[in-house]
């Protein structure tokens, strides 16, 4: 079973940067250009410059090697410390959501790495190739994890369960990021408590919610590094890699959905889409626009969970010259999936999001190879960042899906199979800059 550790991590030391809200950041993956230079600007120390540094800073145009050379400016600086003793990171995630305030627990640990094949850690997603070669020449220069990977285990307990004792008191550190959440946790490091966790974690199967890229980066920094090591004994750091454990039993675990937004297809492939989308599906509603992005998105947003309430499949296609978002459901949804890989499990055929890649962006429009992906897809949470960039001519269309139930995740990692890239979005994200982990 998974081995879980406590470790010495890094973390900022607030005599030196002040406020820890001034030098978190969001993970890379959702940090746009924008949002890059802002956190640029808002800390000469703000994480961003370890986690997403961009190139060209000073007199080092290697923007891998600048950051490598930051983390160990700040270590001898003393803007980082490392933690005195092993110890694990219990982080209380309290955010808005629905009208309301809600919480869920994450553990950061350090769990160790092996192959997917053992089947103790499961994968759900498949992975870019872009992003991972990113992160792993990151990872190659600094040799540390700046941000947890994302892992789900199955238990009736919950982390404030296991740790009763330790919450009696008032978390260590606390910061607040950009989207009102509040992390706020709490440094175990006493041997018990310690112990106790690491023999509750190490009888789970961890499955991976978030970060797919950084784990299989890891995978395959773990075995560079013991293929060049002179001595090997098996607890170098780079044997395992940071991750938040959560349970799935956490009422504040929240899944969102990941909409599609498509670009460079030609006349033949959109005249090839609208002839398969009239034969295959049914159209079942359109929901216009209204007076603003913001109630557009709500108005589409609360309709289709409606829709997934009353166990329906559907997605949407927002194209602006029908002005409309466009429900769309399988007139012969048994029909379809006899199309498509066989395979592949019953539940990796009956997601719809499988049905949308396969069966429309695949099959009707051509969106074949991995490398056809990268060029014409990109992916957002953020319904209003989907019809903003479509009716702006940057992309030529949207597809908007519910979310992906839990469920769902557990029947595909089970059956060994992977969902489409960026099925999946958990919020809130861990933030970036709580603690890191070193791998020297």
């Amino acid at each position: 079973m998974p081995t879980v550790r406590p470790f010495q991590g890094l973390r900022f030391n607030l005599t030196r940067v002040g406020d820890l809200t001034s030098v978190i950041s969001p993970p890379y993956d959702v940090i746009s250009k924008e949002e890059q230079a802002l956190y640029y600007g808002r800390s000469s120390y703000n994480v961003i410059r370890l986690e997403l540094p961009l190139p060209g800073e000073g007199s080092r145009d290697d923007r891998y090697q600048q950051a490598a050379c930051t983390l160990q400016e700040w270590l001898r600086d003393g803007i980082l410390v490392r933690e005195g003793r092993p110890a694990f990171y219990l982080v209380e995630h309290r955010f808005p959501y629905a009208g309301g305030t809600r919480s869920r627990w994450g553990l950061i640990a350090r769990l160790r790495l092996e192959e997917w094949s053992q089947g103790h850690v499961r994968p759900h997603e498949s992975i870019l190739r872009a992003p991972a070669a990113d992160r792993y020449e990151l990872l190659r220069a600094c040799r540390a994890n700046f941000s947890p990977v994302m892992g789900i285990f199955r238990s009736r307990l919950g982390l404030p369960d296991l740790f009763a004792g330790e919450l009696r008191r008032e978390a260590d550190f606390a910061a607040t990021d950009d989207y009102g959440v509040v992390h706020n946790a709490w440094v175990v490091s006493e041997p018990q408590a310690a112990r106790r966790a690491s023999r509750f974690l190490s009888q789970k199967t961890v499955y991976i919610a978030d970060g797919h890229h950084r784990y299989s980066v890891a995978l395959a920094y773990m075995k560079e590094r013991r293929a060049s090591a002179q001595s090997y004994t098996g607890r170098e750091p780079f044997n395992y890699v940071m991750m938040a454990l959560m349970s799935a039993a956490d009422p504040g675990l929240i899944t969102l959905p990941t909409h599609r937004l498509v670009r460079g297809l030609g006349p033949q492939a959109l005249s090839r889409l609208e002839e398969g989308l009239t034969a295959d599906f049914r159209e079942i509603e359109r929901l216009p626009l209204l007076g603003n992005l913001s109630q557009t998105a709500q108005s589409w947003q609360s309709r289709f969970s409606g829709l997934q309430a009353r166990g329906s499949s559907a997605f949407g296609l927002y194209i602006p010259q029908q002005n409309a978002l466009r429900i769309l459901v399988a007139r012969d949804r048994e029909s379809l999936q006899r199309t498509m890989p066989q395979e592949q499990p019953e539940a990796w055929r009956s997601l719809d999001v499988s049905l949308l890649h396969w069966v429309v962006l695949r099959g009707m429009v051509g969106i074949s190879t991995t490398q056809l992906e990268e060029d014409c897809l990109e992916f957002t949470r953020d319904p209003v960042e989907a019809i903003s960039r479509v009716a702006s001519g940057e992309f030529q269309m949207a597809f908007f899906l519910n979310p992906m139930p839990l469920s769902s995740l557990f029947a595909v990692a089970d059956a060994g199979a992977r969902m489409p890239q960026k099925t999946t979005y958990f919020y809130p994200k861990t933030a970036t800059g709580l603690v890191i982990n070193p791998l020297f």
